[in-house]
């Protein structure tokens, strides 16, 4: 299990993790630590435990928006989808009259046709 050594607000921390996750790992640190930094700045140095712990409610309240625009994003699809279904229904009950009326009027004329020939 290989293992990957980052740092979060200039501390090294070494952490394993999954083969080829090694990348993934580094970039979600460097996240965390933009985040830490950031408040180390505007807050000061207030001890490692409540920065990542306020920076990791700042990340979860950044996923909690994410998720809620996501589920929004769903619910919008999943409209469209009815709406197309519907737009689908009418489109084809439309087409079910056009070709009614064609019929009925195919029908009339090949009714004057045959009084036309009758005569």
């Amino acid at each position: 299990m290989p293992q990957v050594t980052v740092k979060i607000n200039g501390r090294s921390y070494t952490l394993a993790c999954d083969d080829g996750e090694e990348e993934h790992l580094e970039g979600l640190a460097a996240y965390l630590d933009k985040h830490v930094t950031t408040l180390a700045q505007g807050v000061g140095q207030v001890g490692d435990q409540r920065l990542m712990l306020m920076a990791g409610l700042l990340v979860a309240d950044e996923l909690s928006e994410a998720l809620g625009e996501v589920q929004a994003l769903k619910d919008e699809v999943a409209t469209l989808k009815q709406d197309r279904v519907g737009a689908a229904t009418k489109s084809q009950d439309a087409e079910n009259q056009v070709a009614e009326v064609l019929e009925a009027a195919a029908r009339r004329l090949e009714d004057i046709a045959g009084r036309l020939e009758a005569s």
